[in-house]
């Protein structure tokens, strides 16, 4: 690679004229990629294809091997873009918030796609963003100011290789996470509806042994099983937080907020904002291991009652007034237990159907506090709770993988399209070999 450095554009024709292959005719099939289509790792999800004439004008064309980057925030922060190929009639239409990079006859088009999702690239970008707040958009003059390094094409195959190979690893290790992701679904719904026997296994379902089932409020449930509330099952009740004053927020302790509820299934205390509470406060409104959260209101109907879970060691942490906060009684039920049957469709269901809608959606304290919960003996729960963890376990080991495999393709890319790492040298080494 020699030092003198190029722009983007040196490699790619930035949002080329309208291309459209010969011969195609106004009835033929072509491809359509709305933004939607495409994910923050730059790839193409959705295979959705329009007649030509429902899209020969107003939409952004592009043809195969052309690499489509979001002009608009977030999409662009987000890494939304794509290399496309395989288009329907050789030819795509999409959004016209996308940019389009055509590479050159010299230029390999997955380095372009590459260097598109490079993280320095999507920093460099946010200075040539011009608009209003919120519906800012990448000029297409920073592709002719960001500079690249000078490669050959050989070069730029052998970075794009090496690039590929981590990106096909880390889109696998994320089909596994969604797989795994969707297995936990079908397999907490066996366990707290079907629960298991004292070998840890899960009970046969009752079209198979009606024998061991009953009926009850929550549908067929196993006999030694009983129902109680949600309120019955509490240590110290269903209680809302302390209220906010602004002037407090930025220093103190920990204060868990509704924006904390939405992150996850599970509070990051080390993300929430401060506040300054007085001593009563702590006392009053504290945190400990164990406690479910819910939300008071919302927008929307499916965010009533949004569930998240303190499952860490805390002291000196407090709960904001908008949150309603349950800490589970540990002799009746096990903490983690409740908090699936609360995130779950039973539970989600009943709390919509205990909404009221006005401007905002809300749910009253009884709104939740009735909600019927399964209670399994307690020697049971700690068997479910145990397959439940040890699911998770894999579960987690695959997240850190694929953090692992993420960060070390970041780290790559900053060696080699900065030159840290000599390409030349390494294909000598692969002739060698």
């Amino acid at each position: 690679m020699s030092s003198k450095n190029l722009t983007l554009a040196d490699y790619c024709y930035v949002n080329p004229s309208k291309w459209l292959p010969e011969g195609i005719a106004y009835i033929d099939l072509v491809s359509f990629i709305p933004m939607s289509d495409v994910t923050g790792n730059g790839h193409w999800n959705i295979q959705q294809v329009r007649k030509l004439i429902e899209v020969d004008s107003g939409f952004t064309t592009f043809k195969n091997k052309d690499v489509l980057v979001a002009k608009i925030t977030p999409c662009f922060e987000n890494g939304k873009g794509a290399l496309v190929d395989n288009l329907t009639g050789d030819v795509g239409f999409g959004s016209t918030e996308f940019h389009v990079l055509r590479a050159k006859d010299t230029t390999e088009p997955r380095f372009i796609f590459h260097i598109s999702q490079w993280k320095r690239f999507r920093v460099s970008a946010l200075k040539f963003m011009s608009g209003s707040a919120g519906q800012q958009r990448v000029s297409s003059e920073f592709f002719y100011k960001f500079k690249v390094g000078r490669f050959s094409k050989a070069e730029q195959e052998l970075i794009s290789d090496m690039l590929d190979l981590l990106d096909s690893q880390v889109r696998k290790t994320e089909t596994i996470i969604a797989k795994l992701q969707q297995v936990k679904q079908g397999l907490l719904h066996d366990l707290l509806t079907r629960g298991v026997d004292e070998n840890g296994e899960l009970r046969p379902n009752c079209k198979d042994a009606p024998e061991l089932y009953k009926p009850s409020e929550l549908g067929w449930i196993p006999k030694s099983w009983e129902v109680e509330c949600l309120s019955d099952l509490s240590e110290s009740g269903l209680m809302n937080g302390v209220f906010k004053e602004p002037s407090r927020v930025g220093k103190g302790i920990p204060l868990v907020n509704v924006a904390d509820l939405y992150k996850g299934e599970e509070v990051n205390l080390n993300t929430c904002e401060l506040f300054d509470a007085t001593e009563i406060e702590k006392e009053r409104y504290d945190v400990k291991k164990g406690d479910i959260f819910f939300t008071r209101s919302s927008l929307k109907l499916e965010g009533i009652a949004h569930t998240s879970f303190i499952n860490c060691d805390c002291e000196s942490v407090v709960f904001e007034c908008h949150v309603m906060r349950l800490r589970p009684n540990p002799k009746k039920i096990i903490p983690l237990l409740l908090k699936e049957w609360c995130v779950g469709p039973f539970a989600r269901k009943h709390f919509m159907a205990n909404a009221k809608q006005v401007t905002m959606t809300t749910i009253s304290q009884d709104g939740i506090r009735n909600l019927p919960c399964p209670k399994p003996f307690i020697e049971e729960q700690s068997l479910i709770e145990k397959v439940i963890c040890g699911f998770e376990e894999r579960v987690t080991k695959e997240i850190s993988l694929l953090t692992k495999l993420k960060d070390e393709k970041s780290g790559l890319m900053d060696d080699l399209l900065t030159a840290k790492i000599c390409v030349t040298d390494l294909i000598k080494q692969a002739k060698v070999s």
